[in-house]
């Protein structure tokens, strides 16, 4: 018998200062048996430093057509594919090919430079293409900012990122591969 995703409710008021986006959402996200809460919580990431109304999770890991999140345009099309790790080549070119813009955020410092080193120069033509790497200063506290009903808070500003609950805060920033 096949182990089924474990259900998240997410209460995040996303305050992009750097953006001028203020706004509340009501999220559920699947968290499949595989996944644990850091990488959760770097999918929330990804949803806060992208946020829009349309923006949205996919059926995740589990499906190999599908980004970790996208944004769909009114008539159907892919505006954004939001991906975490360490994509390979072919995947993202065809994401390229399917979507406006393409992110992909490494969340594995070292293994994320040398895959980096392995794609750059393959990807360089691809002007949709932007990849990054989410740092968590403070990684010992993502369990305390995970739970099954959550309220979150995320401040963007000046290119930090602050998320935090009723008692803890996590200090996040992004750094562009080059």
């Amino acid at each position: 018998m096949a182990l089924k995703a474990t259900i998240f409710k997410l209460d995040l008021q996303v305050d992009n200062i750097d953006h001028h986006y203020y706004q509340a959402h009501q999220l559920t996200i699947a968290r499949h048996p595989s996944e644990n809460n850091e990488r959760m919580l770097y999918r929330i990431i990804a949803f806060a430093l992208n946020a829009h109304p349309a923006l949205e999770f996919t059926r995740g890991i589990s499906t190999a057509d599908e980004p970790d999140l996208w944004r769909h345009t009114d008539s159907g099309e892919i505006d954004q594919w939001i991906e975490l790790g360490h994509p390979d080549e072919k995947r993202l070119r065809k994401a390229c090919g399917r979507a406006q813009q393409v992110l992909v955020y490494s969340y594995q410092q070292r293994s994320g430079e040398i895959w980096w080193q392995q794609l750059s120069a393959r990807t360089k033509n691809s002007d949709n293409l932007i990849i990054a790497q989410i740092i968590i200063n403070n990684s010992n506290i993502i369990d305390k900012l995970i739970s099954r009903q959550m309220q979150l808070n995320c401040t963007i500003q000046d290119g930090t990122i602050w998320l935090t609950n009723s008692t803890e805060t996590l200090e996040i920033t992004t750094q562009p591969y080059q």
